[in-house]
């Protein structure tokens, strides 16, 4: 049984992370979240310790080592996207490898930076990129391996998710914090087309507003046209009429990419890969880093070349 830490335990995306630590037979000492409402962990640790206060945590996680000969293995990382670099180097410096979520940080040079505290300390940075994982994409990565080397796959990506005026409130509506939209909710998709299409040959941003971005990106074997958007307004009617506020497709070659289920135990699997002493470390998060960097420092250029049908 491992012993695990959780930073940012009132997120959206902590639940995941601690039903990974569970399914997979350890164990949670301690977590931290400046907000309290964390009651999901009666649901999986309840005999964790909480703090709200950072200084607090660091100090409970040294006396565990010092005064219980407890020490951890693993500090699993869901803040907001601009602290992931510290918390990683906290996770590092406490004796622990560290599990973090996407992005795993917001410009190239921070893995870089990381790369010499993994040296410094011996210790190992994986970042969760589940949907390497999932059957789906990895069935599309053998169909596109399979095909001649030259292939050049036509890809359309469309990824709406409605999100309400609280968004713009958050840190995640702050650019310098989330890295903005396409950061905040692409990285993932753009790591997956890396993953399976080769190398970033160009990088295109045709739209990139507050609510919504667009571009086209040419890989080694695909060339992908991209559209996200956090506004219901461009959601499709039949979506919209059925209720639901989230939409995604990826078409390949027309054909459309079915891996709409599957999600609940990516994390699960991610975790026990971890485990078993596999994973994905700083060098596979770098393509998707460097994709968002650049898309959230390019200059918009309209509607010229190979745009989304959306921005119609």
């Amino acid at each position: 049984m491992k012993n695990f830490a959780l930073i940012g335990a009132a997120g959206y995306i902590a639940p995941r992370h601690m039903k990974a630590i569970k399914d997979t037979g350890n164990n949670l000492l301690a977590a931290f979240d400046r907000a309290d409402s964390v009651g999901i962990m009666d649901s999986h640790f309840p005999n964790a310790d909480f703090f709200v206060e950072f200084e607090r945590f660091d100090r409970h996680i040294e006396k565990l080592k010092y005064e219980k000969d407890l020490f951890l293995d693993y500090v699993s990382i869901c803040s907001p996207n601009y602290l992931h670099d510290a918390h990683i180097r906290f996770a590092l410096r406490s004796g622990a490898d560290a599990i973090c979520e996407k992005p795993l940080v917001l410009n190239p040079w921070n893995i870089d930076k990381l790369k010499k505290v993994e040296e410094n300390t011996g210790k190992t940075i994986y970042n969760i990129l589940q949907l390497r994982v999932h059957p789906s994409i990895i069935a599309l990565k053998e169909k596109v391996k399979k095909a001649k080397k030259d292939a050049k796959f036509e890809v359309d990506l469309t990824y709406l998710t409605s999100r309400g005026h609280w968004y713009y409130t958050s840190w995640k509506g702050d650019q310098s914090k989330s890295g903005g939209i396409a950061t905040n909710i692409g990285v993932h998709f753009y790591d997956m087309l890396s993953w399976i299409f080769g190398d970033v040959q160009e990088n295109v941003v045709h739209v990139h507003d507050k609510d919504r971005a667009a571009g086209y990106l040419e890989f080694e074997n695909a060339r992908v046209r991209w559209f996200l958007s956090i506004n219901a307004d461009y959601l499709p009617e039949d979506i919209k009429e059925k209720g639901q506020t989230t939409f995604r497709s990826i078409t390949i070659d027309g054909e459309e990419l079915e891996f709409s289920g599957g999600f609940t135990d990516l994390h699960t699997m991610v975790y026990q890969d971890i485990l078993d002493g596999k994973g994905y470390g700083l060098e596979s998060a770098r393509t998707a880093i460097e994709i968002v960097h650049d898309i959230r420092n390019s200059e918009p250029v309209g509607l010229k070349g190979e745009y989304h049908k959306f921005l119609h």
